[in-house]
């Protein structure tokens, strides 16, 4: 039997894919194909899911193997993301944007972890959408990190529930994806939250991630509508 979803996804996450190729085809340096993510379509992203309702929102801005890129790009980024928590993140804070963050901190440089420990207490209280930015994440890293985190609160792993296991994950607070969004014409998921997306509606797009604004959002999201949901059923 099938069953009938809501129209509109609860959350939606991003695999923000296609920056590199996009800068290449603009004859630019790999750099400023995130740049331009970062400082244009991040907000209008965000301001696409207020105005259609979608609460969550998580952005894959960083993975575990990006660490393998060259140390050039790395070190870009890391100065990309200083200048993001100095303007972009204080600018969605002042539209009401509780701020996330989902991955493993601990590598990052240390005024990165205070920045985004900063931000995510500054802006806890704000109710308008959550965005959550998955840094330094990947999806094996996350689900060997929340088994530790149960085997440190002494919890019986041969008894624990979904439940139980799914409350020592990054998401914890937050719900399962709804619609999982790729950009730049690869069609996998890349470790992208394995354990969250066991039902979640996957949308696949030629659109490198710089083009992917809000309209290509609301595209993506009357695609989803269209869909009809069977859970195993």
């Amino acid at each position: 039997m099938l069953q009938k979803k809501s129209s509109t996804p609860h959350h939606i996450a991003i695999i923000m894919d296609g920056n590199r190729r996009w800068a290449k085809l603009h004859k630019m340096q790999a750099l400023q194909g995130h740049a331009y993510v970062v400082n244009k379509i991040i907000e209008d992203l965000v301001d696409g899911c207020v105005e259609l309702g979608i609460p969550y929102l998580t952005l894959w801005a960083f993975s575990t193997e990006n660490w393998k890129r060259d140390q050039e790009e790395v070190s870009g980024l890391m100065g990309l993301f200083r200048k993001a928590f100095q303007k972009n993140v204080e600018d969605l804070h002042k539209k009401g944007v509780r701020l996330n963050m989902i991955g493993d901190p601990g590598k990052f440089p240390s005024d990165i972890q205070k920045d985004i420990a900063k931000w995510i207490e500054l802006s806890k209280e704000n109710t308008k959408v959550t965005v959550s930015f998955a840094l330094n994440y990947g999806g094996r890293d996350e689900i060997l990190r929340a088994m530790h985190k149960a085997t440190t609160a002494n919890v019986d792993l041969s008894k624990i529930t979904e439940e139980e296991f799914s409350q020592c994950m990054d998401t914890k607070d937050i719900p399962d994806p709804d619609l999982i969004i790729r950009p730049g014409g690869e069609q996998r998921l890349s470790g992208y939250l394995p354990w969250q997306s066991v039902y979640s509606e996957l949308y696949f797009t030629d659109i490198l991630m710089p083009d992917f604004d809000k309209h290509a959002l609301k595209k993506a999201v009357e695609e989803y509508a269209s869909r009809q949901r069977r859970f195993g059923k």
